[in-house]
């Protein structure tokens, strides 16, 4: 019999400079002992036995949790994740986590003494159900404890359990589901950033390359570096000469966050004649009927990098986000990759979406915003549209905002064979939000993070339910994170067939990457490659 003997936390800090919470659990195992550190929001497991065995696990905090946790508490809707409990104050800008701490170690660690870790699920329902049991519309929130404080628990114990059974911690993680098919995943690096990952002006937050195209992980990676690097020596060069030397630094998740500037604008329609001055290839464009508006000039690289519209006796000229798609389809060219590797995006549209007047503004990180780059939900769906039409995408998370059900479904419908439409807004890993999703069609993917739901064993649901609808599954990170590299196990454990952990840059995203290659080192000759199957690797299970 295996049994948790000592829990401990403390704070510590993630890969932004934020708090986070580390702790400790004792667990004796006869004459084994297990020592457990971990952390919460972002959380870091080290586990150590007096035999020498040593593992290491992490759950990440998103740029977007903290702003989440200030909505829910004024009341504002539009905020879905399971509650990562912080402090507020004046302490670390209110980032703190000493709440979690506590909840830890003086109301979570006494319940568990004598626990066996390889009960999983009967351990995060206890932990869940009766030492929180806090419930909203959308399940259980975890509001009393927080869900960065229990699913650190609920990830250690998983750990331990891994440990205990002497499997590694992905076959563990297939058991504890039912699969029987282990899966290396498609990476999808983000290699330009935007949105709330980087200081520039680009709205949309994620630019992706996904190697579909590779025979294995291994493959993978190479293709994913390549492109990365010829994006900063070939590419950058000239956005360097447009946008200045800064261009090629780096965002949270490490893609190249250059400071393209956000170039959208409205016109009546029936429009006046446009002017074209072609020289530095820079295009003067006159604004019609509206004299509110002055004439603007746009520099672009060609002509192919503006689309234009007329929904609703408008015309639309959108350039910054369509860009960074030219910017990543000439990478992937230099590099020898056409076909093979294929386009991303999280757009993560609920941060530019306006409740008052049900529109996006692409111009939202602008100071100075005089609100004439809002676009309706039609109107971005037909964006979006465009693009794909344009360019290898394969994939588009968040488009529109969380609370955006119609435009989900319409999007789906429309363009949901060729293109997954991942929800990770609208899902935030939560199994009663998944349910609601297939029951109207909105998405058809599922972005899986475990500290949105705060339990692996609600997370193990939430994808069972994704791969009985026939949707993909995308494991990912977050934008604050540490060197663990939990969600690797993760991923090839429930064959999510994608992950998603940053550029091939910055030591806390590669420790994933390369924990994968250690995994299809491991696998050997069983090791299999999503591939082009990256949305349907297995059969439900």
């Amino acid at each position: 019999m295996v049994a948790i003997k000592s829990v401990k936390a403390r704070q510590i800090f993630d890969s932004r400079g934020n708090p986070t919470v580390e702790g400790s659990a004792m667990l004796m195992i006869s004459c084994l002992s297990l020592d457990l550190i971990y952390t919460f929001g972002i959380f870091e497991v080290d586990l150590t036995c007096d035999d020498g065995t040593f593992a290491r696990a992490a759950v990440p905090s998103g740029a977007s949790t903290v702003l989440k946790m200030l909505i829910k508490s004024v009341g504002m809707e539009g905020a879905y994740e399971a509650l990562e409990l912080r402090d507020g104050g004046s302490d670390y800008l209110g980032k703190g986590v000493l709440k979690a701490v506590e909840n830890v170690n003086k109301v979570i660690a006494p319940a568990l003494i004598g626990k066996d870790p390889i009960e999983q699920a009967q351990i995060d329902n206890y932990m869940v159900q009766q030492l929180d049991g806090t419930q909203n519309e959308w399940g259980w929130c975890k509001q009393k404890l927080g869900a960065n404080a229990i699913l650190a628990v609920s990830l250690a114990v998983c750990k331990a359990g891994a440990s205990v059974k002497k499997i590694p911690l992905y076959q563990h993680i297939a058991n504890l589901a039912g699969n029987k098919n282990l899966v290396l995943p498609v990476p999808a690096f983000n290699v330009i950033n935007g949105g709330s990952h980087a200081g520039n002006k680009l709205a949309m937050q994620e630019f992706m390359i996904l190697p579909v195209g590779a025979s294995c992980f291994k493959e993978a990676m190479k293709m994913g570096v390549e492109v990365y690097h010829n994006l900063k020596v070939s590419i950058v060069a000239v956005i360097k000469k447009k946008y200045g030397q800064d261009a090629t630094n780096v965002g949270d998740e490490g893609g190249f966050a250059p400071n393209i500037l956000p170039l959208l604008a409205w016109f009546d329609y029936p429009p006046r004649p446009v002017s074209l001055a072609w020289g530095y290839c820079s295009i003067g464009l006159q604004a019609w009927n509206r004299p509110d508006m002055v004439p603007v000039s746009l520099v672009v690289t060609s002509l192919s990098l503006i689309n234009w519209y007329h929904p609703a006796n408008q015309i639309l000229c959108e350039l910054e986000n369509k860009e960074g798609l030219e910017l990543l389809k000439t990478a992937i060219a230099k590099a020898g990759y056409t076909g093979k590797v294929l386009i991303g995006m999280d757009v993560a549209a609920s941060e530019f979406y306006s409740e008052k007047d049900k529109t996006y503004d692409l111009n939202f990180k602008e100071e100075n915003n005089d609100g004439s780059q809002k676009i309706s939900g039609d109107g971005l769906k037909n964006v979006y549209k465009s693009f794909v039409n344009e360019y290898p995408i394969v994939s588009i998370e968040d488009p529109f905002d969380q609370d955006d059900w119609t435009h989900y479904a319409k999007m789906t419908e429309e363009i949901g064979q060729e293109v997954q439409i991942v929800g990770d807004d609208l899902l935030v890993t939560n199994p009663t939000r998944v349910a609601k999703a297939i029951k109207e069609k909105a998405c058809n993917a599922l972005l899986l993070k475990v500290n949105q739901i705060g339990s692996v064993t609600e997370s193990i649901e939430a994808v069972k339910m994704s791969k009985h609808a026939g949707w993909g599954v995308m494991a990912s990170h977050r934008s604050g994170e540490t060197e663990d590299t939990f969600i690797a196990d993760l991923s090839v454990g429930l064959a999510t067939g994608q992950i998603k952990t940053g550029a091939p840059c910055r030591s806390e995203r590669l420790a994933k990457y390369n924990q994968l290659l250690r995994i299809e080192e491991e696998l050997g000759a069983a090791a299999v490659y999503a591939g082009a199957k990256f949305r349907a690797p297995v059969p439900p299970y």
